[in-house]
């Protein structure tokens, strides 16, 4: 009855563990979604330290 039991168990551990797995694979509308948002943030983030950049250089040469 032990091993029985102990088989049943085993059986249903390994079929949660691959659906997970499975379900992990696909990428849905919102997995999508946030990496556009978080791409969209890194450009933006790029652009102001270009911008900050230039203001800095642009302070710098009128101090001159």
């Amino acid at each position: 009855m032990k091993k029985w039991f102990r088989g049943v168990i085993t059986v249903l551990i390994m079929a949660v563990l691959m659906f997970g797995l499975l379900g992990c694979t696909k990428e849905g509308p919102v997995e999508k979604a946030g990496k556009k948002v978080d791409e969209t943030v890194q450009k933006a983030g790029e652009q102001i330290e270009k911008a900050g950049e230039k203001v800095k250089d642009a302070v710098q040469d009128v101090t001159k």
